[in-house]
């Protein structure tokens, strides 16, 4: 019987890479075992609101006496910590990252580990996937009854780690009505679709005589998929001290709206 062929430099290196691949996936998966639905945010465009729309969706979800968790994908730009004002970063507890809460929401964000928020993150795609994993398996989310995502803008590569990593159970599209804005809208759900991932709807942002009305819910007509509402273009966001849900009663109606529709697509998959 003839002894094992002995593997080449290049195969021992490929095959250390494998095992070290399923070794991160696996403390991935340990880390957000106790995580209810897991709902990405994402828009094929930037600046529709989509940061806008996570953070609000999560305190609304929050203040109906649900756990709730954020996580600020957006390695690029992330927004997530100013729009809920809020600066405390994590707690080292042993090997763990306790993130802090704000609204009765846990929020873990790229920000916290800026020296500067006006600089520039550049990193390559490597680089993006390596922070997404360590933030993954590094923080003690505990056992939220959902996690919030709040992914890049894009169909390329950092989206795209997201979506593979964190095995997302739907996601909330965000557009707003103008025609470009739908159309990358309509691109992203169509990337999704190829990765046989579950959209739970459309949301349309800045909504209004501005911007016009019912690009949102003419795509949701059109892709065959759950239009969850509109949000009104108003100047709440803008004099906002923190999210606008939870000091503008018209917005928070608007958002209630959205998350009891929300809800009931998630009831609805199970």
């Amino acid at each position: 019987m003839s002894s094992p062929r002995k593997l080449t430099p290049q195969e021992e290196a490929r095959l250390a890479q494998v095992r070290a691949n399923f070794q991160e996936r696996r403390k991935v998966s340990e880390s957000l075992e106790g995580i209810g639905v897991r709902v990405g945010v994402y828009s094929g465009k930037g600046g529709v609101g989509k940061t806008t729309v996570a953070t609000n969706l999560a305190v609304t979800l929050a203040a109906q006496e649900n756990d709730v968790a954020l996580f600020d994908c957006d390695i690029d730009c992330p927004n997530v910590t100013r729009v809920l004002r809020i600066s405390e970063g994590p707690i080292q507890n042993g090997e763990k990252l306790v993130p802090p809460s704000r609204f009765g929401v846990k929020v873990m964000s790229m920000a916290f580990f800026q020296d500067n928020e006006d600089e520039a993150i550049v990193w390559r795609g490597p680089m993006i996937h390596n922070a997404i994993n360590q933030f993954l398996h590094s923080t003690e989310w505990g056992d939220p009854d959902y996690m919030i995502v709040d992914l890049p803008p894009g169909t390329s590569d950092a989206p795209l780690t997201v979506m593979q990593t964190l095995n997302l159970d739907g996601f909330v599209i965000v557009t707003t009505p103008h025609e470009l804005a739908v159309l990358d809208a309509k691109r992203s759900i169509n990337m999704i679709k190829k990765m046989n991932l579950k959209v739970f709807g459309i949301v349309e942002n800045l909504s209004g005589s501005v911007f016009g009305t019912g690009g949102g819910k003419a795509l949701a007509e059109e892709m065959e998929l759950p239009f969850l509402g509109a949000l009104t273009m108003s100047a709440d966001y803008t004099n906002s001290q923190g999210p606008a849900s939870l000091e503008s009663d018209e917005v928070g109606a608007e958002f209630k709206v959205i998350t009891d529709n929300l809800k009931a697509q998630i009831e609805a998959g199970k």
